[in-house]
């Protein structure tokens, strides 16, 4: 097998101990290669960038930037890496942000070695394995109608909540203590998803629509 043939794979998890349990695991195979390791969302992203990947294995539940954040935004900034959660979590409202994020796979951390080998082939021929349950939340997200906001994250709720009360991205980057790049990412992202072109715009939506407390 080639070096071109392998299949480059980045592990993203907070904890030490299951990066490198999966780090061992992947060099069991020859036709997979790791390439990289981040212990948060926002240094997959920087690490993507990088190392240009061809698959993601992601945890979803990191301090800071989570999962289905980070997934995201790797594929508006790396669109041809394959993001896989990997995760202990069933809530339907996680499996559906994550999939609405791009991952091309949802997977419970209890998935035997040849499912996931398996998982990681198909992602990167473009092809999505889902487990059971995640493939369920995923069609009771097409036939639910969707509530405006319905995929903002926790954290662009907490922006969208301080933009409500009339705070520029500064007042907001020392709010949560993040960078105003951070923040600037965020408040596209608000725009984007509620369709709206202005600040003044999402903020009216969000007092429309009771997407803030």
């Amino acid at each position: 097998m080639t070096q071109e043939d392998r299949i480059r794979v980045m592990v993203v998890d907070d904890h030490t101990v299951v990066r490198s349990g999966l780090a061992a695991f992947l060099l069991t195979y020859d036709e997979l290669e790791l390439v990289g390791e981040a212990s948060s969302g926002e240094e997959a992203v920087r690490k993507c960038v990088e190392l240009a990947p061809d698959v993601v294995l992601m945890d979803l539940i990191m301090p800071g930037m989570n999962g289905a954040e980070a997934t995201r935004a790797i594929r508006q900034t790396c669109p041809d890496t394959k993001v896989i959660a990997l995760t202990s979590f069933k809530e339907d409202d996680l499996m559906q942000k994550t999939l609405q994020a791009g991952a091309i796979g949802y997977l419970f951390k209890n998935v035997s070695a040849e499912e996931l080998v398996l998982a990681i082939r198909n992602a990167r021929e473009g092809k999505p394995t889902l487990a059971p349950e995640a493939a369920q939340a995923l069609i009771h997200a097409v036939t639910q109608p969707q509530q405006v906001g319905f995929d903002l994250t926790e954290r662009e709720r907490e922006v969208l909540a301080l933009m409500v009360k009339g705070q520029n991205n500064p007042q907001i980057a020392e709010h949560l203590v993040i960078s105003r790049s951070t923040v600037k990412f965020h408040v596209s992202s608000i725009l984007s998803k509620l369709g709206v072109g202005s600040r003044t715009e999402a903020v009216a939506l969000a007092l429309q629509h009771h997407l803030v407390t």
